[in-house]
C-alpha cells in the first residue's frame, strides 16, 4: 500500500508542477518513471490519461524512449484515443518504427486525421509502400491527396517537410473579410504567421503578415498591403538548403511552391529547428564514419552501419604499414625509432582533424567557397608551420635528452615539421577536393586525413633517419 500511495503522489506532484517530468540533469525522474512503469503494469488507464494526456509531444517523446519495449506498446495501447501521436516525431527511428509496426493499419489511418501534414507525412515516409497506399485509402479524399503529394517529393526536401494546412485569400478580398475568414473558418491550422495571396489558380502573388492586418482599416484590400514573397521556397529544394534561408533572412514562416509557382505548402520555424539539429547531427555523425545510427539501434545494425568504413579504415592502415615495412632494416638498428614514431602519426592525425573539422563545418554552412578557399588554405598552412616549429623543438629536445642523441631529435623534429604541414594542408584539401566532386567530405574525409598525416608522417621521419644516420 505504501508503494501505491507513492506512485499516486508522485503524479500528483507532476501535475502540479505542471508536468515537470525532468530532474536537474534534465532527465525524466526516476520517481515519475516508476509511477507511469507501475500504472502501466496495473493497466490503470484513468492513472495514466491524468498524468500523460497533458505532457507535450516532446515531454512524451522523452518518456517513450526512456521506457522498456513492451512498456511502450502497452502505453500506446492503454491511452487509446488519448495517446498523442505527434510524440512519434520526438523519438529515434527505430522506437517510432517498433510502435507503428505494432499498430494495425486502421488505426493509424485514425491517428494521422489528427496530426498537422508535415507530422503525419514524418511518421508516413518510413513505412512500407503497401502501408502506406492502405493507410492513405481510409483517410478522406482531400487529406489523402495532400499527404501523397508531400510524399511524392523526394526525401529530405521542402516537400517533405511542408505543412500543407495553410491561409491564403484573393487579392481583391479586403482586410475586414479576411479578419472575418480567419475567425469562423474552422479549418485553418492552429498557428500561422502569414496570410498568402494567390490567383484563382493558385500560383502565389504575395503574403501579409499578421501584424499587417491587425495594424489596417477594414475597408482597405489585401492587394493594397501584400509584399511580394522574395523567399518562396521550391518543394524541391533541398531541406538543408530551406534552413539556411531561414537562418539568413530570419524568416519564421515561407511559402513552399510547386515547379509552376503554385502554392503548395508552408514551412515554418519550428519544423526548420529539427532540420537543422538533423543536419548537425548527421554530419557529427558522418565525420565519425557512422551515418545515420541512433542510440535505440540494435547491436546487428549498429555493427552493420560502422563495418564500411572500418573497412575502408583498415585498408588505409595497411598502406601506412607498408610504409613502415619499407624502413623494416632501419627500426632494427636503432630500436628509438619505433618508440617515437607513434608521436609523429599522432601529432599530425590530430593536427589534421583539427582543420578538418573547421573546414567541413564551414562546408556545410556555406562559409567557405571559392572566394575565400584560398585565403583559407594559406592560413592553415601558415598555422601547420608555426604549430609544427613550435612542437618541433619542444619534442626535438625531449627526444634528444631522453635517447642522449641530438641527431635523433633533429630528426623528429623536421619530421615533426613536414608532417604538421601535410595535416594542416590535407586537412583543408581533401575535403574541399570530396565536395568539389560530389563526394560528402563529413563522411570520407576523416579516413583520408588520417592516410596522409600517417603515411607522411612515418615516411618522413623514418626516411630522414636513414640518411642522417646512413641506416638501412
Amino acid at each position: 500500500m505504501a508503494e501505491v500511495g507513492e506512485d499516486a503522489t508522485a503524479g500528483e506532484e507532476a501535475q502540479r508542477e505542471g508536468a515537470d517530468i525532468y530532474n536537474e540533469e534534465g532527465v525524466i525522474r526516476a520517481s515519475f518513471l516508476a509511477h507511469i512503469g507501475a500504472a502501466i503494469a496495473d493497466r490503470d488507464t484513468v492513472t495514466l490519461k491524468r498524468d500523460v494526456s497533458d505532457l507535450h509531444q516532446s515531454e512524451l517523446g522523452d518518456l517513450l524512449e526512456a521506457l522498456m519495449p513492451d512498456q511502450r506498446r502497452a502505453l500506446v495501447d492503454l491511452m487509446g484515443a488519448d495517446f498523442d501521436f505527434s510524440a512519434l516525431t520526438e523519438v529515434d527511428e527505430a522506437i517510432r518504427m517498433e510502435i507503428v509496426d505494432a499498430m494495425p493499419n486502421a488505426q493509424i489511418a485514425q491517428a494521422v486525421q489528427e496530426l498537422d501534414s508535415d507530422d503525419a507525412v514524418y511518421i508516413l515516409e518510413d513505412l512500407d509502400e503497401a502501408d502506406q497506399e492502405e493507410i492513405l485509402a481510409q483517410l478522406p479524399f482531400t487529406e489523402r491527396i495532400r499527404l501523397r503529394r508531400s510524399l511524392d517529393y523526394p526525401e529530405e526536401t521542402a516537400g517533405r517537410r511542408m505543412q500543407t494546412e495553410f491561409v491564403a485569400v484573393p487579392p481583391f478580398w479586403t482586410v475586414g473579410q479576411t479578419i472575418d475568414y480567419m475567425r469562423e473558418d474552422q479549418n485553418l491550422p492552429e498557428n500561422f504567421y502569414q496570410i498568402f495571396v494567390i490567383d484563382p489558380t493558385f500560383k502565389l502573388l504575395g503574403a501579409v503578415d499578421l501584424d499587417r492586418i491587425l495594424r489596417t482599416q477594414r475597408a482597405v484590400k489585401i492587394e493594397e498591403v501584400m509584399h511580394e514573397t522574395r523567399h518562396a521556397i521550391p518543394a524541391t529544394m533541398d531541406q538543408e538548403e530551406a534552413a539556411r534561408e531561414f537562418e539568413q533572412y530570419d524568416l519564421l514562416s515561407a511559402a513552399v511552391v510547386d515547379e509552376n509557382e503554385r502554392l503548395v505548402g508552408v514551412l515554418t520555424i519550428d519544423d526548420v529547428v529539427d532540420v537543422i539539429q538533423q543536419e548537425a547531427e548527421e554530419d557529427l555523425l558522418r565525420m565519425g564514419g557512422v551515418g545515420d545510427e541512433e542510440l535505440s539501434d540494435t547491436v546487428r545494425a549498429t555493427s552493420r552501419s560502422r563495418t564500411p568504413w572500418l573497412l575502408v579504415n583498415l585498408g588505409t592502415a595497411f598502406l601506412s604499414a607498408s610504409v613502415i615495412g619499407l624502413f623494416d632494416a632501419t627500426i632494427e638498428q636503432m630500436v628509438a625509432l619505433a618508440v617515437l614514431m607513434p608521436i609523429v602519426a599522432s601529432m599530425g592525425g590530430n593536427a589534421g582533424t583539427q582543420t578538418m573539422t573547421v573546414t567541413v563545418r564551414a562546408l556545410a554552412t556555406r562559409d567557405l567557397d571559392i572566394y575565400n578557399a584560398g585565403r583559407i588554405i594559406r592560413r592553415e598552412a601558415a598555422v601547420g608551420l608555426i604549430n609544427g616549429v613550435v612542437f618541433a623543438i619542444l619534442i626535438g629536445l625531449v627526444a634528444g635528452l631522453w635517447f642522449q642523441n641530438p641527431g635523433l631529435g633533429a630528426v623528429i623534429a623536421l619530421a615533426m615539421v613536414i608532417n604538421m604541414m601535410a595535416a594542416a594542408l590535407g586537412g583543408i584539401l581533401i575535403p574541399l577536393l570530396l565536395d568539389k566532386f560530389g563526394a560528402d567530405p563529413a563522411i570520407a574525409s576523416s579516413v583520408f586525413v588520417t592516410m596522409v598525416t600517417d603515411v607522411i608522417g612515418f615516411f618522413s621521419f623514418l626516411g630522414l633517419a636513414s640518411l642522417w644516420f646512413g641506416l638501412g
